[in-house]
């Protein structure tokens, strides 16, 4: 399994946003050159975070993007499902009736636990402890 390059890039944004501190903005352009994220795929990016309600956008001369809580509520499950949706590894897991075997199957019950583990991790990691690893 791998995340999708959109989540990457909106994880590390989050994490940029998070080391400002405060309220801070930052300018979108200032966070994809620092970050190194293509402009327009930021854009789109920003637009997912702030329907999720993780980012504040606002436009004009003072204008530009801020975390909509503080580093310590906001965490990396939630980043990843704003653009990648719920955590899925097998489709067997969100429903065993799509699988063919399904009760009979000695692989869902491991492709559940793996899930579960998986979430579980991403949900106990906020951006404040990631902050704190450097």
């Amino acid at each position: 399994m791998q995340i999708t390059r959109q989540a990457d890039y909106a994880v590390r944004a989050v994490l940029h946003l998070s080391r400002l501190g405060g309220n801070q903005r930052a300018a979108t352009s200032a966070v994809a050159q620092e970050q190194k994220i293509p402009p327009s795929f930021l854009a789109k990016i920003i637009s997912q975070l702030s329907i999720a309600g993780l980012l504040h956008t606002s436009r004009g001369a003072r204008g530009g993007v801020t975390l909509a809580r503080e580093p310590k509520e906001i965490t990396l499950l939630e980043v990843v499902e704003a653009i990648d949706g719920p955590i899925q590894l097998n489709e067997c897991v969100g429903e065993s009736s799509s699988c063919a075997f399904d009760s009979d199957c000695p692989l869902r019950p491991v492709w559940c636990d793996a899930q579960d583990e998986l979430v579980k991790r991403l949900r106990n990691t906020n951006f404040e402890q990631l902050m704190a690893q450097n």
